[in-house]
């Protein structure tokens, strides 16, 4: 086993992969991973699968199959590709995916499949969703008191439960900073093919700058390539997602919300590997390490420890349910 973080241990142990004796490990183990569509080294979401089921390598040394389809339809072709190479778990990246997990599972029952971001039915079906409402509600603290304007923005990939719970926290979280801070919501456009589109992304956040924002999180994926350029170009701040992107413009990335994809990943490998996989739904948040921002020296000049005070001040009282975020639903 590697060393995790406390956090690390912490969602591991809310996986049900929790050290100590621990059943004899399956048999003939072969995981797979279906990505998001998109790109598989994208600074977020499909990267943080690919470190989860890399960790899970290096720790165990049992290899991984991957595929990455071209559009969401590619669902069953692509599980059917894994299962020719005898694939036993397969990890599936997106929401987008829910709606034919049920019956590709239904046809491969002996198949244990974990779908992470969405909600699908199945004895053989694992769903693993986050709070992201908790980490953009942290995020959304930052970005309040870093505004210089008083007016902070979010652009989403697209309109969808998923992403207003990250729009949703990010609201709640700046208000409770700044209670006369203006919010400006936005979206890339109206299909999964927004998560994939910087040039639109750019063009949104350069409107959101136009009408007075100076910070902008960031939630659209591969998008964010297009809006972290146009905060640079424009003097602005972004806030990245999901992975740790603070280190793509140093100085220009406020912070980034954390959401660990990786460690769902892993976790539900480890738990098939150890013969204690099950399956059922998972919800994860702050107290179980699962959202969070980043703080490294790419970015800890914007941060200023009274900043630093009132985000963690925020996160105590999440956990304790002194704040109850809601997820915009």
């Amino acid at each position: 086993m590697t060393q995790f973080s406390r956090r690390s241990v912490l969602i591991l142990g809310a996986m049900g992969l929790v050290a100590g004796a621990l059943p004899a490990r399956a048999d003939a183990l072969v995981p797979g991973l279906v990505y998001a569509v998109g790109q598989k080294f994208d600074k977020s979401f499909n990267e943080g699968a690919f470190t989860g089921a890399e960790r899970f390598k290096a720790a165990t040394g049992i290899p991984y199959v991957e595929y990455m389809p071209s559009n969401p339809a590619q669902f069953e072709q692509a599980v059917g590709a894994l299962l020719r190479r005898g694939v036993t778990d397969v990890a599936t990246i997106g929401f987008y995916y829910a709606s034919a997990i049920g019956a590709v599972a239904r046809r491969y029952p002996a198949v244990r499949f974990t779908l992470v971001d969405a909600l699908a039915e199945g004895p053989n079906i694992r769903c693993v969703t986050f709070k992201e409402q908790e980490g953009a509600f942290l995020v959304g603290v930052l970005a309040a008191l870093a505004s210089k304007t008083k007016t902070v923005g979010f652009v989403g990939a697209l309109d969808i439960p998923l992403i207003r719970k990250f729009s949703a926290g990010f609201e709640q979280g700046a208000r409770h900073a700044r209670g006369d801070v203006k919010l400006l919501v936005n979206f890339v456009g109206t299909t999964p093919a927004a998560f994939n589109d910087p040039s639109t992304g750019a063009e949104v956040a350069r409107s959101q700058f136009q009408r007075g924002a100076d910070v902008v999180f960031a939630g659209a994926g591969v998008s964010n390539f297009g809006i972290f350029a146009a905060a640079r170009d424009d003097g602005k701040l972004a806030i990245g997602v999901d992975s740790n992107q603070n280190y793509l413009y140093p100085g220009t990335i406020l912070t980034s919300m954390l959401k660990r994809v990786d460690l769902a990943v892993e976790a539900s490998f480890q738990a098939a590997h150890q013969g204690n996989w099950s399956a059922g739904t998972r919800v994860l948040g702050l107290a179980e390490g699962a959202v969070d921002y980043a703080v490294d020296e790419n970015n800890r000049e914007l941060l200023s420890p009274a900043m630093l005070e009132r985000v963690e001040e925020a996160r105590r009282a999440i956990v304790a349910g002194r704040i109850p975020v809601a997820d915009g639903s």
